[in-house]
């Protein structure tokens, strides 16, 4: 215990300087605004800022893309409310009570219980990352190859198989994921992969150029049939923005008890913000005595969702601090900027850089604060870029897109590659194939054949050293069980 707070005193150290409480600050307020535009979201708002982050040290950067995290969190409900168009899908479950407050008259309310439940779900969620992190990044000095490759094959087969949709779609996202990874001049043995004959192929495709393509410029190409939608705010509607004891005493234990929840979905790669948000929510209306009140503009049915989602957000951070493993699309970016930057998350980072460890979460308690004080005062302003036009708000996304790439490595050839991605991405959106375990196989992949080489060298090509190896054998055993369970579930639900 001792250690945690003396690590965790360090960790303010760091995040207490000016200019990185300056940063908190200004990822936090863009991170709102994007989370709060929709169609953009938490992953897509991290990808566009990025550029930002140039030229910053890897602790300011990683505190910087945390705040827009973060950011985008507490925002992203903020159009659910007012126009009941949510900003990402971790949102939509705000639009089931969140607008029907509004269309009450009480829209004043509904933001102040979506920013306070925000606060304590984050609260919350970070009280659990301090004290889970330590032991977890200690545990997981004990990985050796054999394990990491066989965390990898779960951390990847879990993102297919515990998200929705179509198991095969989700596992040819991963393949493809894999195959941009590979793409380049194999470092051991000089062999061109996947570059068909193109010569800036041969150093392989940029991380971030992929994300800028797949997540920024994409969602252009998807929203552009809404370019001349404008959305009306009548801002005198809105009201005082604060919530009644006796409201925000109906919402205190659905906010407590659904925050734990949310953190553990969070932890579990793939499950992320939308499922978390609708178990709380189907919880809550199983508890309620009221559960007919739900849909009509319960404030606890807005105030449990939002407490389950930040406190999802802060255990997605678990598996990317400890073990440099991403918990979310969002993480993931994160992830793949970070090693740009030079920094590889996981259980050597607390062990060399607690620093900049502990810093990262000791930034997340500073910015939830920065937050509830942005997203409360700031209410009624910030809703007011909901009126932004598309024609206006697009053309900007992909000027943002298009120079964050040049910036990169000043090449004119990322501009096609993110013109392609981008068309991959809107292609896959209509086929239904999922981008989240493209963009993990893509991250991860180079780790994962680097951990299956080191494997065989170590066991001399015998593949069994996986099933020799207690803590492999559980793990690739956890793998298999999530996907026959997800088999299962989907012929069930076919059946009925």
């Amino acid at each position: 215990m001792d250690a945690v707070f003396a690590n965790l005193a360090l960790g303010f150290q760091t995040a207490l300087t000016a200019t990185n409480v300056l940063w908190v600050f200004i990822g936090g307020f863009l991170g709102t605004i994007m989370g709060m535009l929709p169609g953009l979201g938490p992953a897509t708002g991290v990808a566009i800022l990025i550029p930002i982050t140039y030229g910053m040290n890897p602790t300011t950067a990683l505190i910087t893309m945390c705040a827009v995290y973060y950011g985008a969190m507490f925002g992203g409900s903020r159009a659910s409310i007012m126009i009941n168009t949510p900003g990402d899908a971790s949102a939509i479950v705000s639009c089931f009570d969140g607008y029907p407050m509004t269309k009450n008259g009480q829209a004043g309310s509904a933001l102040a219980i979506s920013a306070i439940a925000s606060f304590i779900g984050g609260t919350i969620g970070m009280i659990l990352l301090v004290f889970l992190t330590g032991p977890i990044a200690s545990y997981a000095f004990k990985f050796g190859p054999v394990e990491m490759f066989s965390l990898l094959m779960f951390a990847l087969t879990a993102t297919v198989t515990l998200s929705e949709g179509s198991i095969l779609k989700g596992f040819i996202a991963v393949a493809i994921g894999f195959m941009i990874s590979t793409i380049g001049i194999d470092p051991q043995t000089g062999i061109n992969r996947f570059t068909l004959g193109v010569e800036p192929l041969q150093d392989g495709v940029d991380f971030l150029v992929v994300m800028i393509g797949l997540y920024a410029v994409c969602e252009v190409f998807k929203n552009i049939k809404d370019v001349n939608v404008q959305h009306k705010i009548d801002s005198k509607t809105i009201g005082k923005v604060w919530v009644s004891w006796p409201d925000f005493k109906k919402c205190l234990m659905p906010m407590l008890r659904n925050s734990p929840l949310g953190f553990f979905i969070g932890v579990l790669p793939g499950m992320g913000g939308t499922i978390a948000t609708f178990m709380s929510y189907a919880m809550e209306k199983s508890l309620s005595k009221t559960p007919e009140r739900f849909g009509k503009g319960a404030i606890e049915g807005l105030a449990a969702p939002e407490a389950a989602n930040n406190s999802c957000s802060c255990g997605a951070m678990v598996p990317l601090l400890t073990l440099g493993i991403p918990g979310s699309g969002t993480t993931a970016v994160m992830l793949g900027a970070l090693m740009l930057l030079g920094v590889r998350p996981g259980p050597i980072l607390f062990a060399q850089y607690p620093e900049i460890a502990w810093g990262v979460i000791a930034s997340l308690i500073v910015g939830n604060i920065a937050l509830l004080v942005i997203n409360l005062p700031l209410a009624i302003p910030l809703v007011q870029l909901l009126r932004i036009p598309q024609r206006i708000m697009l053309p900007l996304i992909l000027g943002m897109g298009f120079m964050g790439a040049y910036f990169l490595n000043y090449s004119a050839f990322d501009f096609v590659l993110v013109t392609v991605f981008a068309l991959g991405g809107y292609m896959f959106s209509k086929l239904g194939i999922p981008i989240p375990p493209l963009v993990l196989a893509l991250i991860l992949g180079s780790s994962t054949e680097q951990y299956f080489r080191n494997a065989m060298t170590i066991a001399n090509s015998d593949l069994a050293i996986f099933i020799e190896k207690p803590i492999s054998a559980v793990l690739l055993s956890m793998a298999a069980i999530s996907f026959c369970y997800a088999l299962y579930k989907r012929r069930k639900v076919a059946a009925e």
